[in-house]
């Protein structure tokens, strides 16, 4: 008999896991969260924080959602990425990001009622996991995962309390890892990878330091310097950092993976500095200093049976982009709804199989764009004369002649405006945070073509309300004109039908399927008089269905299905559609579309 027992038992304090945790605990699961080290992250490590990110944290609630504000730095802090010879020395060029050039800022103010921000995870993963504590995940640290076993009705794990130095075992329905790069879950649940680890070695070198006078006036969270030289990760430069304004700092510095990896000394990391920030004389005062790999490697399955695995677990790239965090995050709010709903019986198991096949995707396509990513700094380093020379004096030699008034050199900036420019694709990638689509038999298109999307997929975020894709944002106010998004109406752990006057006889349809299917189902009627009105009218140019029709929502904030109009019996229609995707039809056709 196992010494422990819980409904879900979980791998990890990072993100992810944290998520998961908070997740499930708001929706009445019991769960149960485990940690090797005696506390939480003791480095910034993941930072950039992105709008579908801060929805979950606001379907957490309003609290969770204003102290990552509280803590954060703001949109409009992140928003100068700086090209520089040091940050004491002269300015190669810059670049508005995150949201902060105005054609991209209207689209993020447009797409969510959330803001992007720069969350160090010192500050994200306390909150996570105060959360999922404070409302009933029971938590033990110290505590390190060695194995498991599962058979037809639940998992068996083997974990080490490093305290007392005792093995003990606790028995879960489902686990979770959420146990990083390295995962032993992923592991001995022998799931599939492909890529590679290991393609680069990089270090971190975490300090303070007043550097305001080098970056108050030109406001970013990383600063690249281009100096002849300097390398990070194998691109060719040293990266500064922002951690908290303007006197905490993290240095990325690259080394050789196939050398052992270096001891970071506190005259090491001075030296650095220095040399980055351009000021002989700094003194820093550092705080950690830790060496990690460069990876391209994704899982192509995320679920063996009862176990599943999500975060860096299952994704593993270079921090490019800033999709980390936010991805692990998105996992398991994917994750999280479909187990409550599968503890509770309101849904088969073949519920908890769409999670790999909807989130796989995404993981392939984050690894792919962080390390593309990294390649597409070239551009930058050709318009330089960086172009892996080792002879330092020619490359000063190349990057002077940019400011000679000669025919060259004038095609030598227009080539380095251009290449800074391309780096929006990783640096203001709003479709990349944004576009998720999922294809699953969990969102039920009835035949329905998916649009097509008509800007660049990686660069904006196209709405719409067919089914597998995030329900549009949009604001509709309340009978004392308290404005609403329909994120803010969907999602919290229930599906939500959304309709317009002529659609009341949907009302009815959800009182029937909740009856039938034992689910609690919420339904908006949105129109003049009523609870919801959309005085903008921007909920009727997104829903993409008349007002007779609806837009079924699930707990994640993507479309599960969607009417275009009145059908003729709505109340079969939708007790067959959540039918489907909850697993409960023998037969069910009912497939996305390929």
């Amino acid at each position: 008999m196992a010494d422990i027992t819980t409904d879900v038992l979980i791998i990890g304090t990072g993100p992810a896991g944290s998520a998961t945790a908070a997740l499930l605990s708001s929706y009445g699961i019991e769960n149960m969260v485990v940690n090797r080290y005696r506390w939480l992250a003791n480095t910034p490590r993941a930072h950039i924080t992105n709008q579908r990110t801060m929805e979950v944290l606001r379907d957490l609630g309003h609290d969770v959602e204003n102290e990552a504000y509280m803590h954060c730095s703001h949109q409009d802090m992140m928003g100068e990425n700086v090209f520089c010879e040091s940050l004491a020395g002269e300015e190669i060029g810059r670049m508005k990001s995150w949201g902060n050039h105005p054609m991209s800022k209207a689209e993020h103010l447009m797409s969510s009622p959330t803001m992007m921000n720069d969350l160090p995870q010192t500050f994200m993963e306390p909150l996570l996991f105060k959360t999922a504590c404070s409302r009933g995940t029971q938590a033990r640290m110290s505590t390190q995962y060695l194995s498991h076993l599962q058979d037809a009705d639940g998992v068996t794990t083997t974990c080490l309390d490093r305290l007392t130095g005792k093995e003990f075992t606790i028995r879960s329905k489902y686990l979770v890892g959420a146990d990083g790069g390295n995962s032993k879950v992923a592991e001995n649940a022998d799931l599939p990878f492909e890529g590679q680890m290991g393609v680069g070695g990089s270090m971190n070198i975490l300090f303070r330091a007043d550097l305001s006078k080098y970056v108050a006036h030109r406001p970013s969270v990383l600063y690249w310097v281009m100096q002849p030289g300097a390398d990070v990760g194998g691109i060719g430069m040293g990266l500064v950092r922002m951690v908290r304004p303007w006197n905490e700092w993290l240095i990325v510095w690259g080394y050789d993976i196939n050398q052992p990896a270096p001891e970071v000394d506190a005259d090491m990391a001075t030296q650095v500095a220095r040399q980055l920030v351009g000021d002989p004389e700094l003194e820093i005062e550092l705080i950690s200093a830790n060496t990690w790999t460069v990876n391209n490697m994704y899982a192509t399955h995320m679920q063996n049976g009862r176990v599943f695995i999500m975060g860096d677990a299952a994704h593993r790239h270079p921090p490019s982009n800033g999709l980390g965090s936010n991805t692990s995050i998105q996992d398991a709010f994917n994750l999280a709804w479909k187990l409550a709903a599968v503890l509770r019986g309101q849904a088969n198991e073949s519920l908890l199989d769409t999670y790999s096949v909807e989130r796989v995707p995404i993981a392939k396509q984050i690894v792919t764009r962080a390390n593309q990513s990294i390649g597409e700094f070239g551009p930058i380093f050709e318009a330089l004369g960086m172009d892996g020379s080792t002879d330092i004096e020619k490359i000063k030699k190349s990057m002077d002649t940019r400011c000679d008034a000669t025919p060259a050199a004038e095609r030598q900036r227009e080539a380095l405006r251009k290449a800074i420019e391309f780096k929006k694709y990783e640096f203001d990638a709003h479709g990349v945070e944004m576009n998720q689509r999922y294809k699953s038999s969990a969102a039920v298109t009835d035949g329905q073509m998916e649009p097509a999307l008509e800007l660049d997929a990686e660069l904006h975020y196209q709405p719409t309300t067919w089914p597998g894709a995030r329900v549009p944002h949009a604001w509709v106010f309340d009978q004392s004109g308290n404005r609403h998004s329909t994120i803010d109406i969907t999602g919290k752990g229930r599906f939500t039908l959304l309709t317009g006057i002529a659609g009341a006889r949907w009302v009815e349809a959800v009182d029937a399927a909740t009856k039938a299917l034992g689910l609690d189902i919420v339904c908006h009627v949105i129109g003049p008089r009523r609870a919801l009105v959309d005085h903008h009218g921007e909920w009727a140019r997104a829903r993409e269905v008349s007002e007779s029709g609806c837009v079924l929502v699930r707990p994640d904030h993507h479309v599960a299905w969607r009417a275009e109009e009145m059908a003729s019996d709505p109340a079969g229609d939708l007790i067959r559609v959540l039918s489907a995707i909850l697993g409960l039809s023998k037969n069910s056709p009912l497939q996305a579309a390929e």
